[in-house]
């Protein structure tokens, strides 16, 4: 099996979800024979979608001619759809920004999400996923919020939000892993332990199945 691990961090040696994703795909690998590959997202090629890259779109979908320009922002897009769609298994691990995710994880996100690739789209039954028969694994990292905190103290719209893409594109087989609080923790060695523990749990779970 591929496994693509999808690091949505900016920080190597002290990113709590960084750390858990990469203890979750050693339990997994000691019992599974797994191609690993890595997508750093703020230091791999990830092209912008920006102006060019639309047009390339438009130009694909509409049956029209690519400039040299468009072709080669569009063979770049397909190679980051490649190493994603290949995959067997979807690790990411992502810190909560400003209550969302990281804007380089959007941008890999809209880069990966076109028509044909990730999902379809009927008139009258409107869109499905492509991308079905996979599993994916989401380790969240936060500094404050956790679930059933006061309001006061931030809102977590990462999870759904990657929860309802990840359907939207087909993957329906998912879980989460939540590392916080980070921060404001005064037992954070307790909280990672779980973590940890819960990693461990669910790559032995999914090598058994």
């Amino acid at each position: 099996m591929k496994l693509l691990h999808i690091n949505a961090s900016t920080r190597e040696a002290d990113s709590q979800s960084l750390t858990v994703a990469k203890l979750f795909i050693e339990e997994l690998n000691k019992n599974t024979n797994l191609e690993i590959d890595i997508f750093n997202i703020f230091t791999d090629d990830l092209p912008e979608f920006d102006g060019l890259a639309v047009g390339a779109k438009m130009a694909l979908f509409s049956g029209g001619n690519f400039t040299e320009d468009q072709k080669q922002v569009w063979e770049r897009t397909k190679q980051v759809f490649d190493r994603f769609a290949s995959a067997d298994i979807l690790v990411f691990n992502v810190p909560l920004w400003n209550n969302g995710i990281p804007y380089k994880l959007k941008q890999f996100i809209d880069v990966v999400t076109q028509p044909g690739w990730t999902f379809g789209f009927d008139p009258e039954k409107g869109y499905s996923g492509l991308l079905t028969g996979k599993k994916a694994l989401v380790v969240h990292a936060s500094g404050v919020y956790y679930n059933e905190i006061p309001a006061g103290f931030g809102t977590d719209f990462a999870t759904p939000y990657l929860e309802d893409w990840l359907n939207f594109i087909g993957i329906d087989d998912m879980e989460n892993i939540h590392v916080a609080p980070t921060v404001v923790n005064s037992d954070f060695a307790t909280t990672k332990a779980n973590a940890e523990n819960n990693a461990r749990d669910l790559a032995i779970n999914w090598a058994k199945n």
